[in-house]
């Protein structure tokens, strides 16, 4: 996962935009698509492009809501942003969403304990966020069992 430093910030246009995030998304078999970012500009999810150009931020929202729409539905996104805008700027709070992700994907992938499992005093924000990340990369598991389950079913059976 890309940090939010490493987003471009030169401004991209749509086609580009989606490209960048769907190379950065192929590890985990996730993608986006030019009709599916605009919607998420029209109901006002991610703000409009500037002279038809996506900046770091506007990626980093869309990277997220394509990764979390996986377990969580639009309404609930638009509440967990309005949670993380109260608490945490966008580079700390994705950032933070990025780090979380990929120990947790790590920690299921070889059959570890998941990261946070004692979660005490830790602020609510973060045992939702959690709570999200979760959910989503044990999505991301399971369809990659699925894929490759099946893969070898097939192979197997040509045999």
């Amino acid at each position: 996962m890309p940090r939010y430093k490493e987003i471009p910030n030169v401004g991209l246009y749509l086609e580009q935009t989606v490209k960048y995030i769907n190379e950065c998304l192929a590890p985990i078999e996730i993608s986006i698509t030019p009709s599916m970012l605009s919607n998420y500009v029209k109901k006002g999810y991610i703000d409009r492009p500037i002279k038809k150009q996506y900046y770091a931020d506007q990626i980093a929202y869309a990277i997220y809501i394509v990764i979390i729409k996986q377990v969580l539905s639009m309404d609930n996104i638009a509440s967990l942003f309005v949670l993380q805008k109260a608490t945490y700027t966008l580079p700390i709070a994705y950032d933070y969403f990025c780090s979380e992700l990929e120990k947790t994907l790590v920690a299921i992938f070889e059959n570890k304990e998941e990261p946070m499992k004692d979660m005490g005093d830790i602020p609510f924000e973060k045992k939702m966020l959690h709570s999200v990340i979760v959910a989503v990369s044990h999505i991301i598991y399971l369809n990659d069992c699925f894929k490759n389950n099946l893969q070898d079913n097939a192979s197997h059976s040509i045999k």
